[in-house]
């Protein structure tokens, strides 16, 4: 009785344990979560045994009483057939021989007597024994309920210390580029590809005034040569007209 008084105890304070409470006193709240998972996994085997060794008591316990209960009947039934034999042997006058048999039946009826007490004492000690039972399997249900909030917690807690970890990194890469500070990295870098995409834009420019002069240039010898031609048609011409001597 004690044993079962014991486990009873101890799931009763595990099923009880607040886990928000212990969270929040704990200075590693992860670490605690693990132990108090293998703690509970641990418990809850231990617990698991107690009950199966329990539930086998149990039932051993109700077969002797059903065997008890059997044997009430049986020497019941022994004590009535010795009772009607003498009834019978007496009636035809055969008192000793009637003796033997009520004789019989009275051991048979102590027997039954016998059985019956320890039936009547088992009786209320399995009751008992059930009750226990059931209280036990409703402790390891909550047991196992509460593992899975455990392993739950232990989980979201992991998720949320990884997603505080992951922005605390992103928030240090901000804060060390600013994008609106002149003095900055990429403010001077991008000073400097303004200055080269500046001289890229004049050395354009300069090429293609250089080209147009050239153009120009091209143009104007051009012009020259066509005066040239006309002026010596001209004078050809002019050559025809004048006699001959």
């Amino acid at each position: 009785m004690a044993q079962k008084q014991s486990i009873l105890g101890r799931i009763g304070q595990l099923t009880r344990a607040n886990i928000n409470s212990l969270l929040d006193k704990a200075e590693d709240p992860e670490k605690m979560l693990d132990q108090l998972v293998r703690d509970y996994t641990s418990s809850i085997a231990e617990a698991q045994d107690a009950v199966a060794q329990t539930i086998g008591n149990l039932r051993l316990a109700e077969a002797d009483h059903a065997e008890d209960v059997a044997a009430v009947k049986e020497w019941g039934s022994k004590a009535i057939r010795a009772s009607q034999k003498a009834d019978a042997l007496r009636a035809a006058g055969q008192g000793s021989e009637a003796d033997k048999f009520d004789s019989l039946a009275k051991v048979a009826l102590s027997k039954q007597i016998g059985f019956e007490n320890e039936a009547k004492a088992a009786a209320p000690q399995i009751a008992a024994q059930n009750q226990t039972v059931e209280q036990l399997k409703a402790g390891l249900i909550n047991m196992q309920g509460k593992l899975g909030e455990l392993k739950s917690k232990r989980d979201q807690l992991v998720a949320r210390a990884k997603t505080a970890e992951a922005q605390a990194k992103v928030q240090d890469a901000v804060s060390s580029i600013n994008v609106l500070d002149p003095t900055s990295e990429l403010s001077r870098f991008e000073e400097k590809v303004r200055r080269d995409e500046a001289q890229v834009a004049g050395q354009a420019e300069l090429a293609a005034s250089s080209l147009d002069a050239q153009f120009a240039e091209l143009e104007g010898d051009s012009t020259q040569t066509e005066v040239e031609a006309r002026l010596s048609e001209l004078k050809a011409l002019a050559a025809g007209d004048q006699p001959t001597a």
